[in-house]
């Protein structure tokens, strides 16, 4: 019974997800869907990437949290859109979430929507809320067996930034060995090692995301 009941949940979320992703497909609107454990660096991530992108592109962000505004207030403090969603304690947002908020954005005025998921390196892998790609951060402080331990996690993911690489000097942490851990769980992930803290990596990150949005929506003229 547990299981049927936990398959009408997902098939439930899918059928969300999709009349979701139908609206972003007719809006051309490309979705990122951002993953990490908490503290990997979701956030910093986005504010270096919108402080790098300079107006390049249309950028929206979906907070997801538990509790509180903090990570909606330092994106909004970036003059992008941005809503707040509060679980109230679940581990990760669904597709019946992302479709309540759609409706304090202009999805016409966008051309990258990012949902920064719950901080959690299960759950989220598990749901999708309509995105084109899951992405996901990786600390190096969180070691080098995350990709065997969670690996649902690399496996639904496209891309991974490997992030705090300016940490290293100071780690038992082999980069090199966390590539090779992550390509074993999924040999198709397209891999960045970025600091967000000293900017190291973050032009080449830079560079695919946009290309990878305009090649979905072309810029205005």
């Amino acid at each position: 019974m547990k299981i049927a009941v936990v398959r009408d949940i997902l098939d439930a979320n899918e059928r969300i997800a999709r009349e979701n992703r139908r609206l972003f497909d007719r809006k051309g609107l490309l979705v990122m869907n951002l993953m990490s454990s908490p503290g990997a660096g979701k956030t910093s991530l986005l504010e270096q990437t919108i402080e790098a992108l300079g107006g390049d592109l249309r950028l929206g962000v979906i907070e997801g949290d538990i509790q509180s505004s903090k990570d909606a207030e330092r994106i909004a403090r970036r003059g992008v859109q941005v809503v707040q969603i509060n679980t109230g304690g679940a581990c990760h947002l669904d597709g019946n979430m992302i479709r309540d908020a759609l409706d304090a954005l202009d999805l016409d005025r966008m051309d990258l929507l990012v949902v920064e998921n719950v901080g959690n390196l299960v759950c989220p892998a598990e749901f999708h809320v309509g995105e084109d790609f899951k992405a996901m951060i990786l600390s190096v402080t969180e070691g080098e067996d995350k990709p065997a331990k969670y690996p649902l996690m690399f496996r639904e993911s496209k891309v991974l930034v490997i992030n705090k690489i300016d940490l290293l000097p100071y780690l038992d942490c082999s980069v090199e060995q966390i590539r090779e851990e992550a390509l074993r769980v999924n040999p198709e992930l397209v891999l960045f090692e970025v600091s967000c803290k000293t900017g190291e990596g973050l032009d080449r990150w830079v560079e695919w995301l946009k290309e990878t949005t305009l090649a979905r929506r072309p810029p205005l003229e």
